[in-house]
């Protein structure tokens, strides 16, 4: 009896990551079809790939950055539920606003952008929202909204 439960478990934990593994984010922001990422910038604000350097190599970034312009329009990537406000940073800046998702078996927030709302559900490619001035807080940086898995895993895989 207890193989038979331990095979059931390990099918349906199986089946789970095999329908989140071929998850794929649609189109995020207007004007980035293909959802390009964020290379390193020349600057000192470093690169956007998962588990970049941040701080002078005392923590790592927690998510994947998409090239979005100041002021593009962010959409759905699929249909989604809007689980509640999220902000990045503790002390307010003008880019300190986001949301956080659910869709696909997926939890994940977007940073730097003003939602349209910040409760209800959306279907893919509707508005989510605004991408704010990046280059208000840091001048010079490739604009971009800022993808993170709540449990805070590499979202690439995504892309």
């Amino acid at each position: 009896m207890m193989k038979l439960s331990v095979l059931l478990i390990c099918a349906v934990l199986c089946v789970l990551q095999s329908a989140t593994a071929q998850v794929k984010f649609g189109q995020l922001c207007s004007g980035n079809s293909a959802n390009t990422k964020r290379g390193c910038d020349s600057s000192k604000y470093g690169c956007g790939h998962y588990g970049a350097s941040r701080s002078g190599g005392t923590r790592k970034h927690e998510g994947l950055d998409i090239v979005c312009a100041d002021g593009a329009t962010v959409y759905a990537p699929f249909d989604v539920k809007i689980n509640r406000k999220a902000v990045p940073y503790r002390e307010n800046n003008a880019i300190n606003d986001g949301i956080e998702l659910s869709g696909q078996g997926l939890c994940f927030k977007l940073f730097y952008m003003k939602p349209v709302k910040y409760s209800g559900s959306l279907r893919k490619g509707q508005k989510l929202g605004t991408l704010l001035s990046m280059q208000k807080v840091y001048p010079g940086i490739t604009s971009h909204i800022h993808v993170q898995m709540c449990d805070k895993s590499d979202p690439t895989k995504y892309f």
